[in-house]
């Protein structure tokens, strides 16, 4: 049995969004703890601006902004295909979101080396 709606761009672009829901729901209390450290713990805070500057670390970063930009764009796509009238480019609105998630990824990237 062929699922064919799993061929489709829409289906992927779902996929997307929910994933990278969760990952960015599992990031909060990392970044909880962080802020708490910047507030309460200085000498802690300055230990894990040490860390942060690991390429791995950059590299984690650089993929939590493309999660983040990923899930922005994702749900922008969902709400104009709630809003707008249906029309046979939704092809294209996966392209667009998909495109500008990278090109928000790539910029951050580039300033962070």
């Amino acid at each position: 049995m062929k699922a064919g709606h799993r061929d489709h761009p829409n289906y992927w672009a779902f996929v997307l969004h929910r994933v990278s829901g969760v990952l960015l729901a599992l990031f909060l209390p990392v970044h909880f703890q962080v802020l708490y450290l910047a507030i309460k713990k200085a000498s802690a805070f300055d230990g894990f601006l040490a860390w942060a500057e690991m390429p791995m670390v950059k590299l984690a970063e650089t993929v939590l902004i493309l999660l983040l930009a990923a899930h922005l764009t994702g749900g922008l796509r969902l709400l104009a295909l709630e809003f707008l009238p249906w029309r046979d480019g939704q092809k294209t609105i996966v392209a667009l979101t998909g495109g500008i998630s990278l090109v928000i990824g790539l910029v951050y990237l580039l300033n962070a080396a």
